[in-house]
């Protein structure tokens, strides 16, 4: 079955592409989501995947299971991805405009960094993680923030400032 499956493939038989597409693109979604507990990056790795599989459909292997070619395209880009998002964060932590998904990363090269940052974000004061989680993982601006809340822009910037500092200070100490 799956090696009819990659001979079509191979073939540029679209159909056929679009028939894997439906019969692992949940589960390579829910694969990644449980690897990184975010939407937004398991819904562009399942993406990326299948336009990599696509783009790649010549060079598939006849002796390997469809489903481990799709997994480990996945995993590389689910990687790939989570690198992204880590250089992402180290050049533009200090932007106000920068979109913090629910995905600081769970794994960089193996690590899983993911419950460790919600572990940091956890242990700050009540206020600094309020301030956070509003701008970062609702996407609030300082100003939003500060009308809703009651305080001064100047003290949301301190609170993502002091915890943006926090969290690279994590980050240096694990990936160092």
């Amino acid at each position: 079955m799956d090696t009819d499956y990659i001979s079509e493939l191979r073939e540029g038989n679209m159909t056929v592409f679009n028939t894997v597409y439906q019969l692992y693109h949940k589960q390579i979604y829910g694969f990644i989501f449980h690897k990184t507990q975010s939407e937004f990056i398991a819904t562009e790795v399942v993406q990326l995947t299948f336009i990599k599989l696509w783009e790649k459909r010549n060079s598939l292997s006849l002796q390997t299971a469809l489903p481990l070619q799709l997994f480990g395209m996945a995993r590389q880009v689910m990687i790939d991805e989570l690198r992204k998002e880590a250089t992402r964060l180290k050049y533009n932590s200090q932007s106000e405009q920068y979109p913090y998904t629910d995905s600081l990363m769970k794994m960089i090269e193996g690590k899983d960094l993911l419950q460790h940052f919600e572990r940091e974000i956890e242990a700050m004061p009540t206020m600094r993680k309020m301030v956070f989680n509003l701008s970062r993982k609702n996407g609030l601006s300082y100003h939003e923030i500060s009308e809703m809340l009651g305080i001064s822009s100047r003290t949301v910037e301190g609170h993502i400032s002091k915890a943006l500092t926090t969290l690279k200070q994590y980050m240096y100490t694990v990936l160092l």
